[in-house]
């Protein structure tokens, strides 16, 4: 790879061996999110974006094209985008080809492969925009290349509602990091699903073609890549739960038996029906993400929200 007129690692982050096990070794045992993008988690979650059950994508995408224009008038000119977890795409080209010269484009993803691929296609989609990719956990200390020229303003670009992906307290932490990386007169764009329908939730996160099963496996084959792990997938199985009073879907993956794993060199038990979260995905009211908006330094500029009441996005300034 030879990439010129701009920085970044393209080295894939190992993930601490001690987060993992620390994890593992918890009341509850859990595993950090990151883990379920890797170049092969990737392309099973863009496989999950295309199905019927997944309305998240799907419904953020119809919204995101009529709310450009609005997006667009109030973002200006000369802006440079910010995107951490950039993935595939999609919504991406959508919002620069919106946004009036926009200066420049960085996305930031912990899936080198992805972000390779992508960076490379955007610059024949895009021949003007100066693009400068980040390989690296987004959740973590980040530098952001030096541009060529100065923007106008930088706008952090966060749909998917990820946001829900943190818990509450970290969101607002997360948030306000970002503030701090994209500087004075900084804006934000944050998609997050307010849905609380219990079935078309289980839906969404257990399709019935097993898709996200296969995604949320694929953790356990991560693990055995890179920790010396010896799960057996087979003895695994994914379970989605909707979890009302903390308004969240929670992801599982549930011990078929009692059985020993070892992590690292170190052996992990588990009971027959015992889970490992591997997931949450909180579905905030809109009163509750605003707050966590707020106290994070964000002033909410506008919003925009899909006809079915559930998906919004959300227009926001230092």
């Amino acid at each position: 790879m030879n990439y010129t007129n701009y920085a970044t690692n393209l080295e894939a982050p190992s993930d601490a061996v001690e987060e993992v096990l620390a994890g593992l070794r918890a009341p509850r045992k859990h595993l950090p999110c990151k883990l379920l993008y890797d170049a092969r988690g990737a392309e099973l979650f863009e496989q999950i974006c295309t199905l019927d059950e997944y309305y998240l994508t799907r419904s953020e995408l119809a919204l995101l094209e009529a709310s450009l224009p609005a997006i667009s008038a109030i973002v200006g000119p000369d802006a440079r985008v910010i995107e951490p977890g950039s993935g595939a795409g999609r919504k991406t080209r959508l919002l620069l080809a919106a946004l009036a010269k926009p200066a420049g484009y960085v996305p930031i993803d912990v899936s080198a492969e992805q972000l390779d691929h992508n960076a490379r296609a955007l610059r024949c989609e895009f021949p003007a925009l100066e693009v400068q990719p980040v390989c690296g956990d987004y959740t973590t200390e980040i530098t952001l290349p030096v541009p060529r020229q100065p923007a106008a303003r930088s706008l952090v670009f966060f749909p998917g509602s990820t946001i829900g992906n943190f818990e509450p307290s970290e969101a607002r932490g997360f948030l306000a990091r970002l503030g701090q990386l994209a500087g004075p007169g900084a804006q934000l764009l944050v998609g997050a699903d307010s849905n609380t329908d219990r079935e078309a939730l289980l839906r969404a996160y257990d399709d019935s073609e097993g898709v996200t099963s296969a995604f949320d496996l694929n953790v356990l084959a991560h693990l055995n890549r890179t920790h010396a792990a010896t799960f057996d997938l087979a003895a695994f199985m994914h379970r989605a739960v909707w979890n009302a009073t903390r308004s969240r879907v929670e992801m599982h993956l549930v011990s078929r038996r009692r059985q020993t794993v070892m992590v690292a060199n170190q052996p992990i038990d588990f009971d027959r029906g015992e889970a490992i979260i591997t997931e949450h995905c909180y579905k905030h009211a809109p009163v509750a993400l605003a707050e966590i908006l707020a106290s994070a330094g964000w002033t909410t500029r506008e919003s925009f929200v899909d006809p079915q009441g559930r998906m919004r996005l959300w227009l926001c300034e230092r």
